[in-house]
């Protein structure tokens, strides 16, 4: 069994992380954690600790911070890296929250930090097609060590349950869940709920963060909206297992464009039809497929999400089939049998000592 060493001041328990991890001993390999108390001198710390040599040292998701450090030691080493940053510092800083203008200064000198550190990755993971294009393009990376590895979702959680019953004139409940955030377009939600003509629905925003209290603002009044605090993660399947229809995001940003969101992989291997907004990030069978348990909409459109939600409340007998195609979307396209192969195909590209 070959040793990986992750490296870096990383969360083992976030989901991409949790993912990959649970499926790497499968593939051969024995995970050894390295967190080291400073990220830039963790190549320092490294030596003194006289860390034992790793066949593959692995910089886990959202660290660019530990990323030089690593690169140091490992070329020291002789030892390839893998890098999975599942975002760019620069897209989320510039892009997506506009804390910088691209023209200024901080946004250069932050391109030219993570263009360095990207190029010095022996192999850069991306979760799917279309961020791959983002880092290629973006930072002149060789498409080649550009590799796509999907998120999917852990299957011990996130797994099939029948759909809710109604015998006792229970209403639809559609749920979004997330950290309200520009990218996932929760004002969206509340828009089309005041704008929803239909069968009886529930709208149900689940979740913390920026755009909460904004949402609540503009759901003043609206009897078919609630809002729900967050739920230990362990919990959240089966809270899935209780709605009816899952929302995905609907944020109009580019970023938004490039990302299949982790609450459309839990949903959808949770066996609930899905509405989110249209992206080339999914695989083309997928999106071309009629009746697949998923439904796109424009994004940032509000009528469009309305009408869809309108459409598939309006076909209660139909949404434990539409769930039963869901799951197997997700089978398909997203399972960790699909995420395990890629990630051997990947890592079977490295050299072997």
């Amino acid at each position: 069994m070959r040793t990986m060493l992750w490296w870096g001041r990383f969360d083992p328990d976030y989901s991409r992380n949790r993912i990959l991890r649970l499926l790497l001993p499968g593939l051969g390999w024995r995970i050894v954690d390295f967190h080291p108390a400073i990220s830039g001198m963790a190549d320092l710390e490294a030596w003194l600790r006289r860390l034992p040599k790793p066949d593959l040292v692995w910089v886990p998701c959202f660290r660019q911070r530990d990323l030089a450090a690593a690169r140091r030691w490992s070329r020291a080493r002789g030892i390839p890296l893998v890098f999975d940053p599942l975002i760019s510092a620069y897209d989320k800083q510039v892009c997506e929250r506009a804390k910088f203008s691209p023209a200024s200064r901080e946004a250069r000198r932050l391109h030219e930090w993570e263009q360095k550190l990207l190029q010095s990755a022996d192999i850069i993971l991306a979760d799917t097609p279309l961020h791959a294009d983002y880092f290629a393009r973006e930072f002149g990376l060789d498409p080649a060590r550009l590799k796509v590895v999907y998120v999917g979702a852990e299957e011990p959680l996130f797994h099939p349950a029948p759909m809710p019953e109604h015998s006792d004139g229970r209403v639809i409940e559609v749920l979004f869940y997330g950290s309200f955030i520009d990218l996932q377009g929760p004002e969206v939600i509340v828009e089309a709920a005041e704008r929803y003509q239909g069968p009886p629905v529930r709208w149900v925003l689940l979740g913390e963060g920026p755009l909460r209290n904004l949402c609540k603002e503009k759901a003043r009044g609206l009897a078919n909206v609630a809002f729900e605090d967050w739920l230990p993660y362990t919990q959240l399947p089966e809270r899935i297992h209780r709605a009816d229809i899952l929302l995905g995001v609907f944020g109009s940003s580019a970023k938004a464009s490039r990302v299949i969101p982790n609450k459309v992989f839990q949903s959808l291997a949770c066996g609930r039809p899905v509405i989110t907004r249209s992206s080339a990030a999914y695989p083309a069978r997928l999106v071309d497929r009629p009746q697949s348990g998923m439904v796109w909409v424009e994004a940032g459109n509000a009528q469009q999400l309305a009408n869809a939600v309108a459409s598939l409340a309006s076909r209660r007998v139909e949404l434990a089939e539409l769930g039963e195609r869901a799951s197997f979307a997700y089978r398909e396209c997203f399972s960790n049998e699909v995420v395990m192969a890629q990630l051997g195909k990947t890592l079977s590209m490295l050299p072997q000592r």
